[in-house]
């Protein structure tokens, strides 16, 4: 029977091609989409993924995102490091100046002012140069995006941020930010200069627990002893998605456009499987007349979804991979496909076949094997 089925479905070439694209489109829409939306969201807490070795965040308690800075005050950070269970805390400054190029270009900058004994929080990936480097006086590091939208940085060339001399001595590999602003690493004093003065300028503190501690019980005992924010990197991060889902059109916008991919998927499956089903139910009469019963049939159409379902599936899967693996890393293009991510697509994939041959075992199962004979 399913050798039957096999050939009856790959019988009309043209149908079943159509059936196979039809999905295909469906299930690369909704993955290139899905991947895109993704990919939006992590760049809403890149610092948090670049400063991999921070595992508690500490911050003002009302603070909801990694660029939401609400400065602290300087005797918070011996606060933090009085709590039992810490094995060390170091500030980081965050904020924006405008950068100056050589050639009279200006451009707003992410500067970050990291511990200037430790540089703990600084690029994991240095292109060119050492972080060390920022030792050197007026010495700082840039992002290789933002080095060229800053005119094609190098090493040993001279910005000026906030009418302040700073030399770059590095290039480094981070995340995009939300933003796309290019990312300026210093130490926490220099960088103070580098922006305009605030009373407070101790935007975050960075920690990390001793061992034997877990980050969630470090984070609550921030809390409880200070009465500052402190969270877990990862639940600062889901903080951060959340927020952004829930105050901007960015998850409304791209869930119609995965809503919009389904329901034409499922349009032209349902479509071209019930003709399909419809121009074979003299073969599934014949079955049915010659002793198949519904049980098989059903299980024929079955196949013959799921087939096709599958063929759809990794075609659209694969195309949007090529599309998502074309763009270049650190590039405009946000683009990140979680396996979760594949895993929905292939349910929702199940969903629509199932749906298609639903509509169609209707026919089939309601199917006089007289008809054979007319």
């Amino acid at each position: 029977m399913i050798y039957v089925a096999w050939r009856m479905l790959v019988g009309d070439r043209v149908k079943y091609v159509s059936l196979v694209l039809g999905l295909a489109f469906a299930i690369m829409l909704i993955t290139q989409q899905g991947s895109i939306f993704i990919g939006i969201m992590r760049r809403t807490y890149s610092m948090l993924t670049d400063m991999g070795a921070v595992r508690v965040w500490v911050m003002d308690a009302d603070v909801q995102t990694p660029d939401d800075v609400k400065p602290l005050k300087d005797p918070d950070l011996l606060r933090v490091r009085s709590v039992p269970g810490i094995a060390w805390a170091v500030p980081l400054f965050k904020g924006q100046g405008r950068a100056r190029t050589r050639h009279g270009e200006f451009q707003n900058a992410m500067v970050l002012g990291l511990d200037s004994a430790s540089l703990m929080g600084g690029p994991s990936e240095m292109l060119e140069g050492r972080i060390t480097d920022l030792y050197r006086q007026d010495a700082v590091i840039v992002d290789a995006p933002g080095a060229l939208r800053l005119g094609g940085l190098k090493i040993g060339d001279v910005l000026e941020l906030n009418d302040r001399r700073a030399e770059v001595v590095g290039i480094c590999r981070t995340e995009r930010n939300f933003q796309s602003l290019p990312v300026v690493y210093t130490t926490y004093s220099r960088a103070q200069g580098f922006v305009p003065a605030e009373r407070h300028m101790l935007s975050f503190i960075l920690t990390a627990p001793q061992p034997g501690v877990s980050d969630a019980e470090l984070a609550r005992r921030i809390r409880a002893n200070t009465g500052l924010g402190a969270l877990p990197t990862d639940e600062f991060g889901w903080r951060t998605v959340r927020w952004y889902t829930r105050n901007t059109g960015i998850a409304i916008n791209f869930g119609t456009t995965v809503l919009l991919g389904f329901f034409v998927g499922l349009a032209i499956a349902a479509q071209t499987f019930y003709t399909f089903t419809h121009e074979n139910l003299r073969h599934f009469a014949a079955l049915k007349a010659m002793g198949a019963g519904d049980g098989k049939l059903v299980t024929m159409v079955l196949f013959q979804a799921v087939v096709s379902g599958l063929m759809g599936y990794g075609i659209g899967v694969g195309v949007a991979t090529l599309f998502g693996r074309s763009a270049p890393r650190g590039g405009p293009l946000a683009w990140h496909t979680p396996p979760e991510l594949l895993y929905g697509a292939f349910g929702l994939m199940l969903v629509l076949v199932s749906i298609a041959s639903v509509i169609s075992l209707r026919k089939v199962l309601t199917l006089e094997p007289g008809i054979v004979f007319k």
